[in-house]
């Protein structure tokens, strides 16, 4: 008979599983994931500390221990123990990522309040239809490497609505933003949730990470975007409008406006260097450029101190409503993920992986693939959770030596996992936030994306993917 922590456990798999389905079926159900994933982070952590005493002494019994220091155990002191010892663990993990997305958006909001991203327009100003494909498509790739790839898309989405009024051209255009996005955002450790997350664990190392997916990136990325070019006439009707007014922003001359970006995007640049000089938690480093790059804007901005009516922005809420929508997606998934690795799933699973299995490269392949439907960072962080850099267990057939290629830091199972899950999460627009970004603005339906997009998209990352295999192998 069953005992009733395993009933509890089940009962918490069968609640994540459907949050799961949810999160997959968004556009057809309508029900936001980031509360889906608050949901299944929320409740999942409140099932396990109703039964905690069995999953504390079956996980952590000689910390259980250590903690009581002779007392005696009771429910409180097991609550007590979960919530101070193995709770704020997840709690601490998920919160520096969001602190690092908080900082980074509101560099992107400053930078952008401030005009520091209108050259943009300027530069890719052009009636040659596959030439403003290629800028656009740079801007993105570049953009998202330094920043997240929800606000670069988003950014660009609303730059494409502005210039092109074909909604058929939109779609085709929007796409690439997409893929560019995810593509751009996957080759640096601060471009995409999921890289933050393995860089943050000690997983990978910043240098080492963009030197081995710079060249799977590039294919992915510029495999599907000629693809797509090819498809375009010569030139199309564009629409060229004046620089907007922004209200109670500053148009700041051109020099004050190349120092706030070279400060902001800069200062992310240095990121990495801080974290290897000081060893102390990204989101600090982030934080300190926030605080540098806020205190320039004000001095900047000064003759706005006195400023009694303040008019409306020009920036749209979809960005401030989507960036908040990201951040709690992110903490959902990283709870759930927790209290899943507390339960015993992730041992189960990899240790099945491991004796049926042993390949990372068809693992990172099949949970690739899934990135498709399932949003990436959730895909992402359910296979990154599957091991640890930390792990000693050795997979039947394989030496100590070859297990330590893949999973110590910079192991081959890091970078496999990182490049699959932000790159096929672009065969349809429900794989990433980007994707459902552009579905959102362009009412896009998955039948045409898929197949005048995620193909292309599907045969770059494969592309890509082989590439990876060469440079590692």
């Amino acid at each position: 008979m069953w005992k009733l922590h395993t009933i509890m456990a089940l009962i918490i798999i069968g609640i994540i599983l459907l949050g799961f389905l949810l999160i997959i079926t968004e556009n057809y159900t309508n029900v936001n994931k980031a509360a889906v994933a608050i949901f299944m982070g929320t409740v999942g952590w409140i099932l396990y500390i109703s039964y905690g005493t069995d999953f504390v002494i079956s996980q952590h019994l000689q910390s259980y221990q250590e903690y009581l220091a002779g007392a005696m155990h009771t429910s409180e002191n097991v609550k007590e123990f979960i919530a101070q010892n193995i709770f704020l663990h997840y709690l601490a993990k998920a919160s520096g990522i969001a602190l690092f997305l908080i900082a980074t958006m509101a560099i992107v909001e400053i930078l952008d309040n401030n005009g520091c991203f209108d050259f943009i327009e300027a530069w890719v100003r052009t009636r040659n239809s596959k030439v403003l494909l290629w800028k656009l498509a740079i801007a993105t790739f570049i953009l998202s490497a330094n920043l997240d790839n929800l606000t670069t898309t988003v950014m660009i989405l609303m730059l494409i609505h502005k210039l092109i009024p074909s909604r058929q051209y939109r779609l085709l255009y929007g796409s690439v933003a997409v893929i560019s996005a995810n593509c751009g955002g996957a080759l640096t450790v601060i471009g995409s949730p999921e890289g933050l997350v393995l860089w943050n664990m000690g997983a990978i190392t910043a240098t080492d990470y963009s030197l081995h997916l710079l060249l799977p990136c590039l294919a992915a990325w510029i495999i599907p975007t000629y693809w797509i070019s090819r498809t375009l006439p010569e030139s199309m009707k564009i629409e060229f409008m004046g620089m907007p007014y922004r209200g109670d922003d500053t148009n700041l001359n051109v020099w004050q406006r190349v120092v706030m970006l070279f400060v902001g995007i800069g200062g992310l640049w240095f990121i990495p260097t801080f974290h290897t000089i000081t060893k102390l938690s990204p989101f600090l480093g982030a934080l300190c450029v926030l605080c540098v790059l806020w205190v320039i804007n004000e001095i900047f901005n000064r003759k706005l101190a006195n400023v009694e009516v303040m008019v409306q922005r020009r920036k749209l809420r979809i960005l401030q409503y989507g960036s908040t929508q990201l951040i709690l997606f992110v903490v959902g998934i990283m709870l759930t993920m927790g209290v899943l690795g507390e339960i015993g799933v992730f041992n189960n699973v990899s240790d099945y992986l491991n004796n049926h299995v042993a390949n990372v490269w068809i693992i990172g392949a099949l949970l690739g693939l899934l990135s498709s439907v399932l949003d990436n960072f959730a895909n992402g962080m359910t296979a990154i959770s599957l091991y640890s850099v930390h792990s000693h267990y050795i997979p039947a057939g394989q030496t100590a030596s070859e297990y330590a290629l893949n999973f110590i830091q910079n192991g081959t199972y890091w970078k496999v996992i990182a490049f699959t899950s932000a790159i096929f999460g672009s065969i349809l627009p429900i794989g990433s936030m980007s994707g459902l970004a552009l579905m959102k603005e362009n009412k896009v339906r998955l039948s045409w994306y898929f197949n005048n997009i995620g193909i292309k998209a599907l045969v770059g990352g494969l592309i890509g993917y082989l590439i990876l295999w060469i440079i590692i192998s």
